[in-house]
């Protein structure tokens, strides 16, 4: 099974990027977070994969930054009724560090953010990861209903992405113009700009 790619980076949709590795293109699907932290078409990419095979769809690849991220997405597909898709959208809205804080929290709104993912699945979620090493690093213990003090995305564009949720951008392609402006306009960024650069990506 392949457990990692590295080559250039060929295209880039909405789910999914195409890796040229001496030649040969693979198609990687990545959730957003992964599409958007790329590097430039034609330059180099390192992906962990995790390979998984079906009957009905043979050889899948899916595609991620770290290795944490796809120690996460296998721990998240031993839960019962998470598939490849669920497990891509809780780490589209939460880092490894950000579930394992979600999951010590008991958190189960945090994990039900993520789309497809409804109260039921989340509860379930946050249960059975309970004292699974779902990051390397420190997990930050806190009481149940408190305020999160691990890292998370700045408000503007958290409001900016809502905005364009609200004008009929779908989620995933909301947050994906919003992220890239906001790595473009910098940490400053208001959420007025950060929709307008959103919506001229959009219209591209």
């Amino acid at each position: 099974m392949i457990g990692r790619l590295r080559g250039a980076v060929a295209e880039v949709g909405e789910e999914e990027a195409l890796i040229d590795v001496m030649g040969v293109g693979y198609v990687v699907r990545c959730g957003s977070r992964t599409l958007q932290r790329l590097p430039a078409l034609g330059e180099e990419a390192l992906l962990h994969i995790e390979s998984q095979w079906s009957e009905s769809a043979g050889l899948r690849l899916y595609g991620f930054g770290t290795r944490e991220d796809r120690k996460a997405f296998v721990l998240l597909q031993a839960i019962q009724g998470v598939g490849p898709k669920a497990a891509m959208a809780v780490l589209d809205v939460l880092s490894p560090a950000e579930l394992a804080s979600a999951v010590a929290r008991e958190d189960k709104a945090a994990v039900g953010r993520a789309s497809g993912v409804g109260p039921k699945l989340a509860l379930r979620i946050v249960t059975e990861l309970k004292d699974k090493p779902i990051t390397d690093g420190p997990v930050l213990m806190t009481a149940p209903g408190a305020v999160a003090t691990a890292p998370a995305k700045p408000a503007p564009t958290g409001d900016a992405v809502a905005a364009l949720m609200g004008l009929g951008v779908a989620e995933v392609n909301a947050r994906r113009v919003v992220e890239a402006a906001a790595a473009k306009l910098g940490d400053e960024a208001t959420v007025q700009a950060l929709i307008k650069a959103g919506l001229q990506e959009l219209g591209r």
